[in-house]
């Protein structure tokens, strides 16, 4: 007799991903620089851990918003009991307003309109069961997030058709390719519901150009579908060109009360321009008021808890802190970025460039023993065990290129992140040795194979030369 479900007894979580076995084998043999130091060291974890100080340096002035209280006085009992499901009032007005400060205040944002969540991996979810059926599929730029085959499609029944972008562009989103995606779909018998982006791009670490997203609102237009920005990155845009929101070009488009403002709708999260994914704090943000109100109610499924809202309204709501912190955590990001692209570059490597986010998309196709996805995941098990590094290899982000990696920066102390490199180089270095001693031994080779061919030519014409010299004997 069966006794569980299908879903319980089905292997659709993505579990197996390379993204999340080398998870797996970290934290088996996890570095650290006292009690493990030839343990691996993780940069397969897209967390933000460069501005932990500045934080609680605010905390620190602040005591009464830790301590839970207001004016003095406690509010513990206050917070401890049941919240209605749509949120702390002042929280959403500060998240709102912090959203509209990370995009220069270009746009505004209607806390009416926001559903918090507990993080953007519950937000996504909950959007997708709102936006669509078991069955139908939403189209998305590839390479793309490995946790979206977990998050969009395990519980919803909901399939994924990835939008094939490739590196002679620099993995720009085409018009070509957004149509052999949709052909794609529609030759499998799929009903599109709409086109999900994450901008900045992760694993690309890039900003979605404004000629981009004009093209995704047109193509969504015409065939009457849905656009998901996750925008989670938004805070950390680093360098030029500068972040524009999806909302940004909708405005300045003047679509504002169209059938397409209804169907555009942005995920949002506080998990990576304030490195706090473990509080869970997640948000949906929509113009369709049925959109907002189905995912309010299940929202009560993941709420945040009242605490965390507080806490995080009185820092948000210290605008002149939030405005600073924006600044200082893009200046810190900048900084360990170009520790990355610098050390990866002296050591042979180079990397897609990027403006945005924790981590850069690396090009190791020419350490590749062939140009396949079998090399690939041989190169990858070889940094992993070897080396000590766990990174994420293309493939579990549906790359169509075999090579390219997601190495992540900003998880870790700079002293570590010297020691992934100085391991890198090392790893590199000896490819390169052994490659160079293989060619030395296979022009050897040759040589000698070559000697012994002229040997052979050499006794071939002799033996001819006699045989002519031999005819008039006959």
């Amino acid at each position: 007799m069966k006794l569980l479900s299908r879903k319980a007894t089905c292997n659709s979580h993505g579990q197996d991903s390379s993204y999340f076995l080398g998870w797996q084998e970290y934290e088996k043999n996890p570095y650290d620089d006292v009690r493990n130091p030839t343990g691996i060291i993780q940069m397969g974890l897209a967390e933000n851990q460069l501005s932990f100080d500045l934080l609680e340096s605010w905390l620190a002035n602040n005591p009464d918003a830790a301590s839970f209280k207001r004016h003095g006085q406690s509010i513990f009992r206050e917070l401890a009991l049941f919240q209605d499901y749509h949120g702390l009032p002042d929280f959403k007005k500060a998240l709102v307003e912090f959203m509209a400060e990370i995009r220069g205040n270009r746009v505004s944002f209607d806390p009416n309109k926001l559903v918090l969540i507990a993080g953007a991996t519950s937000a996504n979810e909950t959007l997708i069961f709102c936006l669509a059926e078991p069955g139908e599929a939403f189209l998305l730029p590839a390479p793309y997030y490995p946790g979206f085959d977990r998050d969009l499609k395990w519980r919803t029944g909901v399939e994924i058709i990835p939008i094939q972008c490739n590196s002679s562009n620099g993995f720009q989103i085409t018009q070509s390719a957004l149509d052999e995606a949709y052909q794609e779909a529609q030759k499998r018998n799929l009903k599109v519901k709409g086109v999900l982006i994450t901008n900045p791009s992760n694993p690309l670490a890039t900003t979605i150009s404004r000629d981009e997203l004009n093209r995704l609102i047109d193509f969504v237009t015409a065939k009457e579908i849905h656009l998901v920005s996750d925008e989670i990155y938004s805070g950390t845009v680093f360098d030029s060109p500068k972040f524009v929101s999806v909302a940004e070009v909708l405005m300045d488009r003047n679509l504002e009360n169209t059938e397409v403002w209804d169907r555009v709708h942005i995920i949002y999260s506080l998990s990576k321009d304030l490195g706090l994914p473990g509080f869970r704090v997640g948000a949906i943000y929509s113009n369709d008021v049925t959109v907002v109100s189905t995912a309010t109610k299940m929202s009560s499924f993941g709420l945040i808890s009242s605490q965390t809202q507080y806490l995080l309204s009185a820092i948000l709501s210290d605008t002149k802190f939030a405005k600073n912190y924006i600044i200082e955590n893009q200046r810190r990001l900048k900084k360990r970025h170009d520790m990355l692209v610098s050390s990866l570059k002296n050591a042979g490597i180079s990397c897609l460039k990027s403006n945005a986010g924790l981590f850069c998309w690396v090009d190791m196709r020419h350490l590749l023993s062939s140009n396949s996805f079998e090399a690939e995941m041989e190169l990858w098990k070889k940094i992993l065990y070897d080396v000590g590094l766990n990174i994420s290899p293309g493939a579990s982000c549906h790359c169509t290129e075999p090579g390219w990696f997601r190495v992540c920066f900003a998880n870790m102390t700079e002293e570590t992140l010297n020691l992934s490199m100085q391991r890198i180089k090392a790893f590199v270095d000896s490819i390169v040795a052994t490659t160079t001693t293989t060619n030395h031994a296979d022009t050897r080779g040759q040589r000698q194979l070559d000697r012994n061919s002229r040997r052979r030519s050499l006794t071939k014409w002799v033996f001819r030369l006699s045989s002519y010299d031999r005819e008039p004997e006959r």
